[in-house]
């Protein structure tokens, strides 16, 4: 069954569906203002998604309001709403004007019972009812079975079936609270496919999410419920990058526009404010990157050396880290992304103390790299960008900062607003820089707060600009000083040439 050749065929269409503005936002800590949803459903939009849920509209009026938001935007894409089992439910929907709804029904005895105090006759009339109520509404209706996977088979059979006749779309298989397994996620979804389409939505708390979606897929699924970054309740949705990485590199199933798959992971990022899992399959910082020796040189030689697929297929790039498993090979490649000359032995040396700064627990930077190379092969740095002063406040209404910045010999001042005082201090040596400030910002990380009354913040920045990347770390008691003087670090660094020293000159 399971173990069937090809466990997925190549000829299957598979679409997803992203619930990541209702699943996801049910995360704790995560709530999306209506922009926030807007700027997630345009950016689901160019990756090709097929199904936007876009919230669930009995929620109350902002809800409903962030939910008509992403309607207005006329997607490709079908918008839907999450429905209860209640008629009220989807005249809230129907005021947003979505394309249809997911109608969510008790399957498991468990909430049949003891959740909604009903009967299982009482929960297929009422899904019929609602069914047919909803269509004449001119929705597409997917009904989802809450905890089917809990549910008894036969029964959970005819609740789908009963939905299908009533006229819904399709039905789903849910694996609520991740309890199932690959081989009872095929059986069901066997049985249901048999009686018309069928989707799948599946969490992770077993580790078995895309597992049980393979399955599912397998057994007949042909619509996937997924979220950005596998954002969801306890550890989980089924992660929307992960299932389609899989089905286009181990099965040539198509689901969505892979290269947009990282630019997605990022903006889902930002606006929830949880940062991505530096192992993270697909989009985790280190799912392209390589330190050591061994697989840097591979690498190096055949970039399929130790990458189950190119970087730039899901939008990313490959990155050489530095550390304590760092050899030449590595430490060159590096040199020479900064257009540093050094000879064989200075190379080695230049490898040797990287790998000093590993053993002793740094995590070696870009910047860390290149001033041990300065120091070896005596070629000092001059710097271009300096910070001078620095002073932020965040007590009143509007955080603000000024920054005093020594440019190429010039002193500029200036001030800059922001969501917070980091934000704000940002935007003052930006506007200080002027043109020469946009770089872009690629990653920012606090990697480690020491305890105690001297507590010290190291905050590590990313930053790019034009083709060059460089990575800094800066540590200080006060983390706006230190996210500041890490990205002035990192400035300077990509500022150092003679022309930009003389675009700088010349603002």
């Amino acid at each position: 069954m399971i173990g069937r050749d090809p466990f997925v065929s190549d000829d299957r269409t598979v679409e997803l569906l992203d619930t990541t503005l209702r699943d996801g936002e049910q995360a704790p800590g995560v709530s999306l203002s209506p922009d926030e949803k807007v700027e997630i459903a345009q950016a689901l939009e160019r990756a090709g998604v097929s199904v936007i849920e876009a919230g669930s509209a009995c929620t109350g009026a902002g809800e409903r309001q962030a939910i008509s938001r992403v309607t207005d935007l006329d997607l490709d894409a079908r918008v839907t709403s999450f429905c209860r089992g209640i008629k009220g439910d989807i005249d809230l929907a129907l005021e947003c004007e979505v394309d249809g709804i997911h109608l969510v029904v008790p399957a498991s005895d468990r909430h049949v019972e003891s959740k909604v105090g009903s009967t299982r006759e009482e929960i297929r009339e009422k899904t019929a009812d609602l069914v047919e109520y909803a269509k004449d509404e001119d929705l597409w209706v997917e009904v989802i079975g809450e905890d089917g996977s809990r549910a008894d088979l036969d029964y959970l059979e005819e609740l789908m079936g009963t939905a299908l006749e009533a006229g819904a779309d399709r039905v789903c298989f849910a694996d609520t609270v991740g309890h199932t397994g690959p081989e009872h996620t095929y059986e069901a979804v066997s049985r249901l496919a048999e009686l018309g389409p069928v989707s799948a939505h599946t969490h992770d708390d077993l580790g078995l999410g895309v597992t049980n979606a393979l399955a599912a897929i397998s057994a007949g699924a042909d619509l996937v419920h997924c979220t950005v970054n596998g954002l969801g309740e306890r550890a989980g949705n089924v992660a929307l990058e992960e299932v389609a990485i899989a089905l286009s590199h181990v099965y040539d199933v198509e689901t969505v526009e892979l290269d947009q798959l990282y630019d997605l992971a990022q903006i889902v990022s930002r606006t929830t404010g949880i940062q991505l899992a530096p192992n993270k399959a697909v989009i985790g910082e280190n799912a392209f990157t390589h330190e050591s020796g061994i697989h840097t040189d591979g690498t190096l030689k055949d970039d399929k050396m130790y990458e189950p697929y190119a970087p730039e297929t899901v939008g990313r790039e490959r990155r050489l880290a530095l550390g304590k498993h760092t050899g030449r090979a590595g430490v060159r490649a590096a040199l020479e992304e900064h257009d540093f000359a050094a000879s064989d032995e200075e190379v080695g040396e230049i490898a040797k103390r990287v790998t000093e700064l590993g053993d002793r627990g740094r995590r070696v930077t870009d910047a860390d790299l290149l001033a041990v190379a300065e120091d070896v092969t005596g070629d000092d740095h001059e710097r271009t960008v300096e910070l001078l002063d620095l002073n932020a406040t965040s007590g009143g209404p509007v955080p603000t900062a000024s920054v005093r910045l020594d440019v190429a010999g010039e002193e500029r001042v200036a001030a800059g607003t922001g969501s917070g005082p980091v934000d704000a201090a940002v935007s003052a040596v930006r506007e200080a820089l002027g043109p020469a400030g946009e770089a872009q910002l690629e990653a920012f990380h606090v990697d480690a707060i020491t305890g105690g009354t001297d507590a010290v913040v190291t905050v590590e920045v990313t930053m790019s600009r034009d083709d060059r990347t460089v990575s800094v770390a800066r540590s200080e008691a006060d983390i706006t000083r230190a996210s500041v003087t890490a990205m002035v670090d990192a400035l300077d660094r990509l500022l150092t040439d003679e022309k930009a020293a003389r675009t700088l000159a010349d603002d």
